[in-house]
């Protein structure tokens, strides 16, 4: 028995030997073969990537026609990643191998991406790599039989890659420099514009400026999927953030020249609660008048706004990016003076960070933050606790980790906006002092494939929006019945993600020059006391300008650098290039930005000096 074990053992290796010895003759035999497939392959594999997420040939035929310079540099692009890879392994296989993972893997990342909320793929999403297992909860991610078609393709020419073995013919030093050679263009094209200006211009790539989502998706028709990533990191590159030029404690100085009599008044000694509610993905699409929307979804939002003040704000993303929002309001700072980075949080300095919470800390106020999902979402665990607040309250529905004081209920995927109304009732009631809160929901966000008809996501969404308004009205009543003052801020932190293909964005025709709409948020103040609305300004302003806005309801004091924003309020009311990409930089209003949150903090802040010291930890 134990003979023939040893004999069938035998034979295995045997033919594992033979195999791996024809695979190694085929090198020679077939050389003809195998020089075109390395030729081919990089056309082969920029070609799968294309056709995997525009979902068929006819959209890469027609890319091909109309923009044949595309096509060629993608080509050149994934020759040069080939060719490097080649020469350092010195194997066709493992360059083809490692390509094909990549290249596919970006694909269907860009696939899912535009499926789920009609924004394309660019090399900083990435980032958030390590929020992938929250990342889930709201991708629609469908493996379709055309995808796996797909994929099998690519598996079957990477095992006939495998079989034939083309090897590059060259000794290590010719290898290594012909490396070497692959890398400089790759240098060129993202850092340097003598050379990656003249490139693009040859192969007619476009480079107009993305300022918002609609002009970024215009760009991708125009690029496809491979030239779009590349011309995206190119330009990402080139408005990174740098320290401003004259950037120093005499200028900042001479940017804030405001003379300010600090007072303590508050309206005659009385400190309001501040209750700043930041409402995921809530918008009023009646600002279409086409999709004529039942006035049943938006009935109690709009007494909300009939018993306090009414207004709009402009906001600095759309569709995704909530931290956008967030920094705005937390700040009272543009995300534009940072070049408007999907996570600013990423940009900051580490240290402690003069947020608003710091000014109400400093008056005495109670800080808390609360957003009911996980804490690690945005590295927010990490990042907020340096803004300011006293407690942060999260809550995890995988780990079962809650921070909440009252009970927690869900509304479809996410905790129900009553839960967060609820909360904040009880923070005011159990708070000694005057609490001021920043409350960021999630309720709203998508998926929207819950309901009635699970297809019809858009009215869906509309019943979780009358869902959030009901809750609202039985919240201010519950403020109403309190014997100390309150003050409420409502407003969305940016239009809903919806499906690329078939959203109700696409339905309406929207672009990049007529998607104002999506950038303008309807919000309200409300009040249980005889707040004064008179200092709110009556056109839109940018969000950035909203906590200036809430110190001037409740009389609190100013510093020179408050002064110096409400300043800017009245002279540059909107500043967002998301929103209107004709509005030039303001030099000043960006170096007050930077000073704040990634420089010196030469401006005026609350934050004791010992505390500003960047640390190195995370």
């Amino acid at each position: 028995m134990a003979d023939n074990i040893s004999n069938e053992s035998s034979a295995s290796v045997g033919k594992l030997k033979a195999f791996f010895n024809t695979r190694k003759a085929n090198t020679e035999k077939f050389g003809k073969l195998n020089v075109f497939l390395m030729f081919f392959f990089p056309l082969f594999i920029c070609s799968m990537a294309e056709i995997n997420q525009y979902k068929g040939i006819v959209p890469l035929a027609k890319l091909a026609v109309h923009h044949p310079g595309v096509i060629i540099f993608d080509y050149i692009i994934a020759g040069l990643i080939y060719f490097f890879f080649a020469a350092m392994f010195k194997s066709g296989f493992i360059a083809t191998l490692i390509q094909s993972i990549v290249y596919m893997a970006l694909s269907i990342t860009e696939l899912f991406k535009y499926g789920t909320n009609g924004n394309h793929l660019i090399l900083s999403d990435m980032k958030l790599f390590r929020s992938v297992k929250s990342l889930k909860s709201f991708a629609y991610i469908k493996i379709t039989p055309r995808l796996i078609i797909y994929c099998t393709i690519v598996v079957l020419f990477i095992a006939i890659v495998f079989w034939f073995n083309p090897k590059p013919k060259m000794k290590v030093g010719p290898r290594l420099i012909g490396a070497l050679l692959c890398i400089f263009p790759f240098v060129g094209i993202i850092m340097f514009p003598v050379f990656y200006d003249p490139v693009y211009k040859v192969f007619g790539i476009d480079t107009t400026p993305a300022t918002n989502t609609f002009k970024l998706n215009e760009k991708f028709r125009n690029n496809g999927f491979l030239a779009f990533i590349v011309q995206t990191a190119t330009e990402s590159y080139s408005t990174r953030l740098t320290e401003p030029e004259n950037y120093d404690n005499q200028h900042v100085k001479d940017i804030i020249e405001a003379k300010v009599d600090i007072n303590e008044n508050f309206n005659g000694g009385v400190r309001p609660n501040v209750l700043v509610i930041m409402s995921e993905s809530y918008a009023d699409f009646r600002v279409f008048d086409e999709l004529d929307i039942d006035e049943k979804y938006y009935e109690k939002f709009d007494e909300a706004r009939e018993a306090g003040y009414a207004g709009t704000a402009i906001t600095p993303t759309y569709a995704s990016w909530t931290v956008r929002s967030e920094f705005e309001l937390m700040f009272g700072l543009p995300v534009r003076g940072l070049n408007t980075p999907n996570m600013p949080q990423r940009e900051l300095a580490k240290r402690e960070q003069p947020a608003l919470a710091q000014y109400f800390k400093s008056w005495g106020y109670d800080t808390v933050y609360v957003h009911p999902f996980t804490s690690s979402f945005y590295g927010r665990k990490n990042v907020y606790p340096r803004f300011g607040f006293d407690r942060l309250i999260f809550h995890d529905k995988e780990t079962g980790e809650s921070d909440f004081t009252v009970p927690v209920e869900y509304y479809g995927t996410y905790v129900d906006d009553k839960t967060i109304y609820n909360q904040l009732t009880a923070l005011v009631k159990e708070s000694d002092d005057p609490i001021y809160v920043h409350t960021t929901t999630m309720q709203n966000h998508q998926p929207y494939d819950q309901g009635e008809d699970p297809s019809d996501e858009f009215t869906n969404y509309l019943t979780w929006v009358q869902h959030t308004n009901e809750g609202l009205e039985q919240f201010l009543k519950d403020l109403e019945k309190l014997d100390e003052p309150v003050l409420v801020f409502f407003v969305g932190d940016h239009f809903p993600s919806l499906r690329g293909e078939t959203s109700v964005y696409n339905k309406l025709g929207l672009n990049g020059e007529n998607c104002k709409p999506l950038y303008e948020q309807h919000y309200f103040f409300w009040s249980n006391y005889d707040a004064d609305y008179s200092s709110v300004p009556k056109e839109p302003v940018s969000f950035f300008y909203m906590p200036y806005v809430i110190m001037n309801i409740i009389d609190a004091p100013h510093d020179a650098f408050i002064e110096t924003m409400m300043d800017y309020m009245k002279k540059l009311p909107v500043y967002s290039e998301e929103y209107d990409s004709s509005i030039p930089r303001d030099e000043e209003l960006d170096m007050l930005t930077y000073d704040r949150v990634i420089g010196d903090v030469y401006s005026p802040t609350p934050i004791p000096d010992e505390l500003l010291e960047t640390t190195t930890d995370d």
